[in-house]
């Protein structure tokens, strides 16, 4: 008897592509998983993406491993350069692929229907939202949505106008392309990225997925408009 035998169903179609991938990569060697490990991991791309699980960045790109280092958390927001928290996920992985992996593209790929967006929707309408961090993580993409998609929001203490929130809700795919635009800002806030991107050895670029369609949207070179990328 193995141990599949006493886990859930669920979990067991999880094992089975475990399995699954160990006959293409290991048996098959259909990707060069020993090369992976003797000689390290040396992906071109950090691609920052959402948590959401409709949106998982190796099916989208049909990466195979070793080319994509990703880091996935709720919006696929970027914070802004900081040394005030000891334990950070997210910063910690940034750094590790600029100054260790070298990196030389960063891609922040959000997506419609976000529900991190719409928590942070929740939260500029004066809600309160009953979870203990998700509400102070989504505040990161504040500043982003009041710098490209309205003038004026208020402090996150403060409700924007009624009218600006109805908006914002039924126009959520540009609050979402605008906090993709204030992580790539977030992102430069880093020295070491700075410089980088300075002596052109990084770029940085905003992705944004359709769900409904399948399309994806990038940024222009200067990151200051989504074009579509799919004829």
């Amino acid at each position: 008897m193995t141990m599949q035998a006493f886990i859930h169903p669920t979990l067991n179609k999880l094992f089975d592509g475990i399995k699954h991938f160990q006959q293409r990569a290991y048996d098959q060697k259909l990707f060069d998983m020993q090369d992976l490990v003797e000689d390290g991991q040396h992906p071109k791309v950090l691609l920052i993406a959402c948590s959401d699980s409709r949106v998982d960045p190796a099916i989208l790109t049909n990466a195979a491993p070793g080319e994509i280092f990703v880091l996935r958390n709720v919006a696929n927001l970027a914070p802004s350069y900081s040394l005030d928290s000891k334990y950070d996920g997210a910063r910690a992985a940034i750094e590790y692929a600029v100054r260790d992996l070298e990196v030389e593209h960063i891609v922040i790929l959000g997506h419609a229907h976000c529900g991190g967006i719409k928590a942070l929707l929740k939260t500029l309408s004066g809600q309160k939202i009953p979870r203990d961090f998700i509400g102070d993580w989504v505040s990161i993409a504040k500043d982003g949505c009041e710098r490209y998609v309205i003038d004026q929001i208020s402090d996150l203490n403060a409700p924007i106008s009624a009218d600006d929130l109805h908006n914002l809700q039924d126009h959520q795919h540009l609050v979402e392309r605008g906090s993709i635009r204030g992580s790539i800002d977030n992102l430069l806030t880093y020295p070491w990225i700075k410089d980088r991107v300075d002596a052109k050895n990084l770029q940085i670029h905003g992705w944004w997925f359709d769900l409904d369609t399948g399309d994806l949207w990038a940024t222009d070179a200067d990151n200051t408009v989504f074009l579509p990328v799919i004829d």
